[in-house]
């Protein structure tokens, strides 16, 4: 369940990403796998191939992409949430979300 966006961004996200574009998407989420967690980055691009090569930059392996009919997409935790926000200029995100390299 994702809280704290809003449906425009929503909507922006599914919007660039059906466009081929990667997009990402921080919001909060509990997940009670993930109870260490309080935020989520989903990485999604309508191009597999594209969103593929996106993530082999950070480290993340083929079998990490949740597959969907739209939006397959990476789901980003912890430091590596940090991490591709940072290299990807979404400072704002960690501010917002209060997130850093200690607290995720």
């Amino acid at each position: 369940m994702a809280f704290g966006i809003s449906k425009k961004e929503l909507a922006d996200w599914k919007n660039k990403a059906a466009a081929g574009e990667i997009a990402l998407l921080t919001h909060y989420w509990y997940d009670p796998r993930y109870p260490e967690f309080h935020t989520v980055t989903k990485a999604a691009c309508g191009d597999h191939d594209k969103l593929l090569e996106w993530g082999r930059q950070f480290g993340f392996q083929p079998h990490w992409i949740h597959y969907r009919e739209e939006y397959s997409h990476f789901d980003i935790r912890g430091p590596k949430q940090v991490e591709v926000l940072e290299a990807c200029g979404l400072s704002e995100d960690i501010r917002r979300f209060r997130l850093s390299a200690g607290k995720v």
